[in-house]
């Protein structure tokens, strides 16, 4: 579990198609194999590491859900640590179980910050609200608008220039995390209202002419 508060942004220094190691300073620090780090907001299991980086194996599913097969040697990546029990959630709770792919419309300044709009898939924007939380590459933002194609964050100064969102542009993707607590309020609505007396009756077929 994670807060989607980046602690420091890593650089890829390896890619092959099942593993990626990234340079980092920050997040090193207490890791040992087997613990979770999130990459933009993925959650990946460390296999080894030393005192400048460490490395994570790549999931077929990781490949299919994430942005993670586009990253080249090079590319900078926001990076947290599991959160521990006791600590502070300064943002929300981020499982890093990405839910898709979203894609940066626009960009546009608004005195120190910047408003992104992303348009993603209805499976992603059907847990999308006003005012709810959202995780793009692993960073906890608010969302300020929402439509039925897209939905618009703001940056402030401290999130453009310590993750790498600050360098988003129009056309490119980013991994999304809808907030848990919108699939758990659906689920529950949809229990709720598959035990009404109608749904029993029509499920054990009492309304069949016998």
């Amino acid at each position: 579990m994670f807060t989607g508060i980046i602690e420091e942004t890593g650089t890829v220094k390896e890619k092959t198609p099942r593993n990626l190691t990234v340079a980092a300073e920050k997040v090193l620090e207490g890791s040992q194999p087997g613990d979770s780090i999130a990459i933009n907001g993925a959650c990946l299991t460390v296999t080894k590491l030393d005192k400048t980086q460490f490395s994570v194996d790549i999931m077929p599913e990781t490949v299919r859900r994430t942005t993670i097969e586009t990253l080249h040697y090079g590319d900078t990546v926001n990076l947290e640590r599991a959160m521990l029990a006791g600590g502070r959630i300064g943002g929300h709770f981020v499982q890093g179980h990405v839910d898709g792919i979203g894609k940066v419309v626009s960009v546009t300044p608004e005195g120190d910050a910047l408003i992104v709009r992303i348009s993603a898939e209805p499976e992603i924007l059907k847990y999308v609200v006003m005012k709810g939380f959202i995780a793009v590459d692993g960073a906890s933002l608010t969302v300020i608008a929402c439509d039925d194609f897209s939905f618009s964050v703001s940056l402030v100064s401290f999130t453009r220039y310590n993750t790498t969102l600050g360098t988003l542009k129009p056309g490119a993707t980013v991994n999304c995390e809808v907030d848990i607590m919108a699939k758990y309020i659906e689920r529950l609505n949809r229990a709720d209202k598959k035990n009404t007396v109608i749904d029993f009756i029509q499920e054990d077929d009492f309304l069949r002419t016998r």
